[in-house]
């Protein structure tokens, strides 16, 4: 065989071998970077481990379609614009920002970077590359507040929440209904931290209202302290966020989860495809994005019959946590009968409803 027909054939051959091949002559496109900015440690519970357990459940999803990282632990203040900031210049396509209080940084810094995508949890500010996600966590504290107004002895239910904005005051007053509604004698009483995360001043709170003779505990903060207070106390206690059952085993009578991986997947999904567009996310039940933990096997028979039917009425839509009538603690109809609260008055809630205890701080 001659040296031309030799070259022919092993040329021939190896554009057979790359037309089967997963790789190319042209370049696969870079993966997409994306940055995470989270308000505690990671930890291996919390607000901020979920997002976490998110972030990683779509970098698996979409493995060598995206790289991430994250930075943790940063103060909502001067300090997280910068690490937005820092974010994007270093090339990150992608910014999610994790808590409240990053809002007006997101948004000063998404009009610097226009090519970059942002989106902010549990914000209210868009722009033309900023979006906003959030999810219905009144939805899972409704149902804890029936087992609590079930379970209590006392009729006294303690609540350590960390600062009184709508998402915080939505679960307060969530849990006040789901309680009240099979136990109209159930107080709520809460103590504010002004902190997400000061597992101190958690456990300080939880204590106090202990010692108010609340026999039931949950909270909206980040830290495991309150179920691990209730454990050593032994009192009953919710955990927030994750299942927080391996820091109370025989306290947590269930939890309100959260779930952000398939919406992360999704988002990502959206930028690769040229398709995203700034939205307004806010999934609940029905969505997945929030969950209640299992149920302590101390719950009454007929109460988790009665959860898992409530459960299935939330996802259906027949059932709503603010369905009329909604007083406040001052008697003031918020809803009327027959009608359930709107998404923009319960993103706009400033008030305690009718069995929270005590006066509500100035934010």
């Amino acid at each position: 065989m001659s040296d031309r027909r030799v070259f022919i054939k092993t040329v021939a051959a190896a554009i057979g071998t790359t037309a089967l091949s997963p790789f190319s002559l042209v370049q696969a496109a870079d993966p997409v970077k994306v940055g995470f900015i989270y308000v505690s440690p990671v930890g291996d519970a919390g607000w901020t481990y979920q997002h976490d357990v998110g972030r990683r459940e779509m970098e698996k999803a979409l493995a060598g379609k995206v790289v991430t990282k994250f930075v943790e632990n940063v103060p909502e203040g001067a300090d997280a614009e910068r690490v937005i900031r820092e974010l994007a210049q270093s090339g990150n396509q992608v910014i999610f920002a994790t808590s409240f209080g990053y809002m007006n940084y997101m948004e000063k810094v998404s009009k610097q970077f226009p090519k970059v995508t942002f989106m902010h949890a549990t914000g209210y500010k868009t722009g033309p590359n900023l979006g906003i996600y959030n999810a219905r966590f009144y939805e899972g504290r409704y149902l804890n507040g029936i087992i609590a107004g079930k379970m209590t002895k006392t009729n006294i239910l303690g609540y350590v929440a960390a600062f009184p904005i709508p998402e915080v005051l939505q679960g307060i007053n969530a849990f006040a209904r789901g309680a009240r509604s099979v136990n109209p004698k159930a107080e709520v009483r809460v103590i504010w931290t002004s902190s997400w995360y000061d597992p101190g001043k958690e456990r300080e709170a939880a204590t106090t209202l202990i010692s108010q003779n609340a026999d039931v505990l949950t909270h909206h903060t980040d830290s495991t302290a309150v179920v691990q207070t209730a454990e050593e106390k032994g009192k009953w206690a919710f955990g927030y966020h994750s299942d927080m059952s391996k820091y109370g085993p025989k306290a947590q009578l269930s939890a309100t989860t959260h779930h952000w991986g398939a919406f992360y997947t999704k988002t990502m999904n959206d930028v690769i495809a040229g398709t995203w567009k700034p939205t307004n996310v806010w999934g609940g039940m029905k969505d997945g994005m929030i969950k209640i933990a299992p149920l302590n096997p101390a719950i009454p028979a007929e109460v988790k019959t009665m959860i898992a039917s409530l459960e299935g009425d939330i996802k259906s839509g027949k059932l709503h946590p603010f369905a009329g009538p909604v007083k406040d603690q001052d008697g003031k109809e918020r809803v009327a009968a027959g009608k359930n609260m709107s998404d923009a008055d319960l993103g706009k809630m400033d008030y305690y409803v009718e069995g929270v205890a005590g006066k509500l701080p100035s934010k």
